[in-house]
């Protein structure tokens, strides 16, 4: 039956044009790879916002680490896994977005199910943004609270539901929410969610994945953003986009970091992060501390030429003023066609499509880097134009 099941469903995956593939790829520098067969890409699709996972000092801090401390933790934190350098991360990690203590995930996925699973419980309301990702979607899911879904940005639609419904006795609303939203690269409504939080009494999560080393003239996220520092209760983060290495964290007061020591299954269970891992994380950190002015100056100034380059030339950009910049395609059968064209013109600009985004709303992903060129992003907006115009 199972056998039956998957074929079945893999066809209609098939039927649709919406199967994915995998593309293993060396990366040469920090915006161009090789696939398999030794074909060059410019990489557009990348998360590696400010270009530091070929910076020599993150490069020489994972290496040294590795070298020092072999290539793995060997075990769940709490048992022999303890990487030596992770306290140290997780205090700078607090400092820097201005908490008291932080905690390190796996991943940014297992960050959002570690921290919903191991604090919203039976009884408790989650109020989530329809646009969360798919990591505080399914955190949601397992934590087995009431998920209550509001309508994008809309924080009249979140009051309507936040005098609407009623937790239980002891029960707690939590406000959950992406800094910068994934797919359409636009920034949370975080002063009203402030006044919402204070107003009903609820704990706020922002999910600052997309936001780190991207907004906030510190490159600190959404709450140095709006200037808006102790507004939020829950900042989860990832390591693996500006800081350049794998892994995720949250920072929230001591004693919630210290509760969820005790009762994040996906923290206590799980294999912890290599020594190169904390090692390049730690590295990148203390480069955006030192150099955001300028590393985000040649950010902003990249997604300002790509954003300007392809209203130009006609194509339907979400407005933002984010690298993450979708070039709306409808449907997902033409989103994969732009996609298969650029990759025959050496550059890996990828569709987005269902389940990922809602049908008839798939997209191309431009993904700006403070490590492109001019020329090199003047050449993918050539080159995505002259496929937007060919592929009808």
């Amino acid at each position: 039956m199972l056998q039956k099941r998957i074929e079945q469903e893999l066809a209609g995956v098939h039927e649709k044009g919406l199967a994915r593939r995998i593309t293993d790829l060396q990366y040469e520098d920090a915006v161009t790879a090789k696939d398999a067969a030794g074909k060059r890409y410019l990489v557009f699709s990348s998360n590696n916002y400010l270009g530091l996972t070929f910076d020599e000092r993150v490069r020489r801090a994972a290496s040294e680490a590795a070298l020092r401390c072999g290539s793995g933790s060997t075990g769940a934190r709490l048992t022999t896994g303890g990487v030596t350098e992770a306290s140290a991360l997780e205090r700078d990690l607090a400092r820097f977005k201005h908490g008291e203590a932080a905690l390190l995930f796996n991943t940014g996925y297992m960050t959002n199910l570690g921290v919903l699973y191991g604090l919203a419980r039976p009884g408790d309301v989650i109020f989530s943004d329809e646009l969360n990702h798919a990591s505080i979607i399914d955190g949601c899911r397992i934590s087995k609270a009431q998920v209550v879904v509001y309508k994008h940005k809309d924080a009249a639609d979140l009051e309507t539901k936040l005098q609407s419904v009623q937790v239980s006795p002891g029960g707690v609303r939590f406000i959950v929410t992406d800094g910068v939203f994934s797919m359409d690269g636009d920034i949370c409504d975080l002063p009203a969610l402030v006044q919402l939080k204070e107003q009903y009494g609820c704990v706020l999560m922002v999910d600052d994945a997309h936001a780190v080393g991207v907004i906030g003239a510190d490159g600190a996220g959404t709450a140095s953003y709006y200037h808006l520092p102790d507004t939020i209760d829950l900042q989860a983060g990832t390591l693996s986009k500006s800081l350049a290495s794998v892994g995720g964290y949250v920072v929230a007061r001591a004693e919630v970091i210290e509760y969820l020591k005790n009762k994040s299954r996906p923290f206590i269970f799980s294999t912890f992060l290599s020594p190169a891992d904390v090692a390049a994380a730690h590295a990148a950190l203390r480069i955006l501390e030192q150099e955001a002015p300028r590393l985000m100056a040649r950010l902003a100034r990249n997604t300002r030429l790509v954003r300007d380059g392809l209203a130009a030339a006609g194509l339907p950009v979400v407005p933002g003023n984010t690298p993450i910049v979708p070039v709306l395609a409808g449907e997902a059968g033409r989103a994969t066609a732009i996609d298969f064209k650029l990759r025959g013109a050496g550059i890996l600009l990828s569709a987005i499509r269902p389940p990922t985004v809602a049908p008839g709303a798939s997209r191309l992903r431009f993904t700006v880097t403070a490590g492109h060129t001019e020329e090199q992003l003047r050449y993918a907006v050539v080159k995505l134009t002259e496929a937007w115009n060919e592929i009808r």
